[in-house]
């Protein structure tokens, strides 16, 4: 990789800010000064040091999000603001999208990533990786909804849903659950509880496959997945059939 784009991508600034920091000789390669921009380095097997650290090189990023109420799941929009426009400068770099949808009032676990191949295995229907929500329903939630739900509903255009697991926390005229779906329809949660008669109020996604929300997160607060979470949940993927 030429040694101005790896720069440029590890957050050093834009090309032409990367050939300012090279003429100061500011960048070394295996403790020599680099100033050529063009200059091929290979970053998983040479020293690069920058302002004296060392470069972190990665090619992936994976972002734990608490998603915040009032943003949209997307990578840009004109209008409304988007879950990567909470994410730092740096890691805005890396161009990482959303790993599926949550809705502009839904809060709640979301990952997101530049990594391709994992968000097609997360998100494909063949894989049916669960995705568990709390939340908080207007109307008694009862037992009858909970084997409704083990059996599928019909939502409103007519399609059937794949059985979900509904536990009821408390029940009354707001009533508080834990559902797990094994599908991503469009506002699936939402349109389960309408298919029985009842309005979800508040929604939170917990966890999806064996990715749990970190409990310290604060709404709109993130970071990146741990080593053994990133590897965890590659392994969990690649076994889901």
């Amino acid at each position: 990789m030429r040694l101005d784009k790896l720069l440029a991508n590890s957050g050093y600034g834009s090309r032409k800010e990367v050939k300012q920091l090279l003429k100061k000789e500011q960048v070394t390669v295996d403790g020599k000064v680099a100033k050529d921009p063009a200059m091929h380095v290979d970053p998983e097997r040479q020293e690069i040091y920058v302002f004296g650290e060392k470069l972190d090189y990665k090619e992936f990023i994976y972002v734990m999000l608490n998603k915040p109420k009032g943003v949209i799941s997307a990578t840009e929009d004109l209008r409304e603001k988007t879950v990567v426009d909470l994410l730092s400068p740096i890691l805005r770099h890396y161009q990482p999208f959303p790993v599926g949808r949550l809705d502009k009032d839904t809060v709640g676990l979301l990952l997101l990533t530049n990594d391709g191949d994992l968000a097609h295995q997360l998100l494909s229907p063949k894989k049916h990786v669960p995705k568990t929500y709390y939340a908080k329903i207007a109307g008694e939630v009862t037992e009858r909804d909970v084997k409704a739900f083990k059996e599928g509903v019909v939502l409103d255009d007519g399609t059937i849903t794949k059985p979900g697991e509904l536990k009821i926390i408390t029940s009354g005229d707001i009533s508080e659950i834990e559902l797990t779906i094994y599908e991503g329809k469009f506002h699936q949660v939402k349109r389960m509880f309408e298919a029985v008669g009842k309005k979800v109020v508040f929604l939170k996604r917990l966890s999806m496959g064996n990715l749990n929300l970190d409990p310290t997160l604060q709404y709109g607060e993130y970071r990146e997945l741990t080593d053994e979470e990133l590897k965890a949940l590659k392994e969990y993927v690649h076994k889901k059939e």
